[in-house]
């Protein structure tokens, strides 16, 4: 592990526990305007980890409609895997970084008590959260388990489906991640990740400037570490995976992108660098 990592990682936990205390605490001091409104995802720099319950835009109501208030508010994701996945009873799923546990808990329901649902997570505070409300919505065939997603604490081929909701962003070592993803899949398993991605820059269009890539805040904000279209698709195949397909749902804007992001770059440029950013399905198989 190197120091980065640890940094990474630490930032991450850090501002991730503070956001489950929060949801825990019923969303005492979350902003009333949610990343300039429900459907925006995640945005305002930090996965909405600063406004909470936003990424709730992205699923159903009949999803929401029985879910305890934990898992709500703790819903700081960019989209929802759990309608990409195509989730069918019997079949077990893991979540990558499952937060206050929603998507755990919408996937337990989904697969029925034959099936099984993971989730896993190294913030003390969201596996405390996501237990309290997977409890609470009396799903019995849901598990958390603590643990970083470059190293899944389970056997190989022993999953079905693997999602994640702006997560896979967060880690320093994407491609261990992917690797990691690949080996617990069963052959014929599938990958439905919701994540921040760079689109392919265009011509005349801006890099992502190194005051950017190098900003911790911005790194657990989900900005920082996203990767671009194309190292996404080739980390997929680098790692197995095949019929792999990134899929746009989201531009963001300067404004969308927290005061961080707008602090590191003069006001044109952070309007053009925000561009290239977006929320995207990312889809894949283990042949």
């Amino acid at each position: 592990m190197s120091n980065r990592d640890e940094i990474v990682w630490t930032s991450v936990r850090e501002r991730y526990g503070r956001a489950a205390e929060r949801a825990a605490q019923g969303g005492a001091g979350a902003s009333s305007d949610c990343c300039g409104g429900a459907q925006s995802g995640c945005c305002g720099g930090g996965c909405c980890a600063t406004d909470e319950g936003c990424g709730t835009g992205f699923y159903a109501v009949a999803d929401l409609a029985d879910l305890p208030q934990g898992a709500v508010l703790a819903s700081l994701g960019c989209g929802n895997p759990t309608a990409l996945a195509d989730l069918k009873p019997g079949e077990v799923v893991l979540d990558l970084g499952s937060g206050g546990g929603i998507d755990v808990i919408i996937s337990a329901r989904r697969v029925g008590p034959t099936g099984r649902a993971f989730g896993l997570d190294m913030t003390d505070q969201m596996l405390d959260l996501a237990r309290r409300n997977a409890q609470q919505a009396g799903v019995g065939n849901a598990e958390f388990l603590r643990g970083h997603i470059e190293a899944i604490p389970l056997p190989d081929a022993s999953v079905d489906v693997i999602i994640s909701n702006c997560v896979v962003n967060l880690s320093p070592d994407k491609d261990r991640v992917l690797r990691e993803a690949f080996r617990v899949l069963r052959p014929g398993g599938r990958l439905a990740i919701s994540d921040v991605v760079v689109r392919d820059g265009g011509p005349g269009e801006p890099d992502i400037p190194p005051a950017v890539r190098r900003n911790t805040e911005l790194w657990s904000g989900c900005v920082a570490g996203a990767l671009t279209e194309g190292k996404y698709r080739r980390a997929l195949v680098a790692a197995g995976f095949a019929v792999v397909e990134v899929e746009e749902v989201r531009r963001y804007r300067a404004e969308d992108m927290g005061e961080a992001f707008r602090a590191a770059l003069p006001p044109v440029t952070a309007d053009a660098v925000a561009g290239r950013f977006m929320s995207a399905f990312v889809r894949a198989v283990k042949p």
